[in-house]
């Protein structure tokens, strides 16, 4: 430990600044051990408590705030471009939308806390043009929560922390390539999560073009929209869809016998797949996603109600 402690001594809490920031802004960097091995070397006389939170605070704040005035400029698109980038599975939207309409900017308060969760409720904040003294008043308590509690960690358990790192520094460079393994073995995780989300959800899709020419040729077809009533009446629906929480099993099954078509607005459908495999269950066949959801049917021009 004495040569990450001799790492923070020289940068100080400026390194703690930019991990955090770096992390909050969406890259896969886990700033959280180094806000435990912060607190560890504040027990041992180095930086005060009270600057690390404020410089971990103050990263969480500027990144959120990056966020927020995205989703508050771009809309809804500022979402489907972060879960691309995320190795969190992509259902996150339409997870963050219900979660946001149950709680509202409450959500930030335990948001960084959930894996997937903390980036997209900022941008969900802009997006619904949430109100900014709330939203900086609950991002502030959120981000002090979840920094707190990092470097308390250190701090009670700053034996713990020296000797994993005594242990490790017996090791030479075998205990470098340890640590090095050890974040490999984290980021290789969550795109393995990823992996076998959409590997798990693959099924059969609709393209846009093949939907409106269905539509137009008078077929019996079910269109359902699995999105949130936030999302609903933010971004409108494909004309004659059907909110999915407005279907029953007995009534629908009786009232629809042909293909069954649900879309969201995730990049990879991956809530639209979801719910495809409930229906499914339920009894509907066949049953497609939409290929892009709301947005590509929006980007090629169609209508919506």
């Amino acid at each position: 430990m004495a040569t990450v402690i001799g790492w923070l001594e020289h940068i100080g809490v400026a390194a703690i600044f930019l991990f955090v920031l770096v992390e909050q802004v969406g890259l896969p960097i886990p700033a959280y051990p180094l806000l435990i091995i912060a607190g560890a070397w504040s027990a041992q006389g180095g930086a005060s408590f009270a600057s690390i939170l404020a410089a971990a605070i103050a990263a969480c704040l500027i990144a959120d705030l990056s966020w927020y005035a995205a989703g508050h400029r771009i809309g809804s698109r500022v979402l489907r471009a972060m879960c691309r980038l995320s190795l969190e599975p992509d259902s996150c939207v339409s997870d963050t939308e219900r979660m946001f309409t149950r709680f509202g900017t409450r959500v930030l308060t335990f948001a960084k806390f959930v894996p997937g969760l903390g980036a997209v409720a900022t941008a969900m904040s802009g997006v619904t043009r949430a109100p900014l003294p709330a939203f900086i008043f609950y991002d502030l308590i959120g981000a002090a929560l979840w920094s707190g509690v990092g470097i308390a960690l250190g701090l009670i358990f700053h034996d713990a922390v020296d000797s994993v790192f005594a242990e490790l520094a017996t090791l030479g460079r075998i205990g470098a390539l340890v640590i090095v393994g050890i974040f490999a073995v984290f980021l290789g995780l969550k795109w393995w999560r990823r992996h076998q989300l959409f590997r798990e959800l693959r099924m059969s899709r609709i393209s846009v073009e093949e939907l409106a020419a269905l539509r137009e040729a008078g077929s019996s077809i079910l269109v359902i929209d699995a999105r949130p009533s936030a999302s609903r009446a933010r971004d409108g629906m494909i004309p004659g869809a059907v909110a999915f929480e407005a279907l029953s099993e007995g009534s629908s099954r009786t009232h629809h016998q042909g293909e069954v078509v649900v879309y969201c607005a995730c990049p990879n459908e991956a809530t639209a797949a979801r719910i495809a495999k409930q229906l499914l269950a339920m009894g509907f066949h066949p049953v497609r996603p939409l290929a892009g959801g709301i947005h590509a049917w929006r980007a090629a021009g169609l209508a919506t109600e």
